[in-house]
């Protein structure tokens, strides 16, 4: 089951255009490992914290 930050990650990727292959670029995982997460197939603090950051930094990016 997909926990609330994720959703939170896939709308702000949604809004801001940003692909799940960007965002797997920009945390050093493979899309795949990031979808599995963002379905909620693989949970670790460490994915969220290292996706999060990425996020972060790709929003920061588009919005300048």
């Amino acid at each position: 089951m997909p926990q609330e930050w994720t959703a939170e990650v896939v709308a702000q990727m949604h809004l801001a255009k940003i692909t799940k292959k960007r965002l797997a670029e920009e945390s050093g995982y493979t899309p795949e490992y990031v979808s599995m997460v963002l379905n909620g197939h693989r949970d670790t603090e460490s994915a969220k914290a290292t996706i999060l950051a990425a996020l972060d930094r790709l929003v920061s990016a588009a919005n300048a």
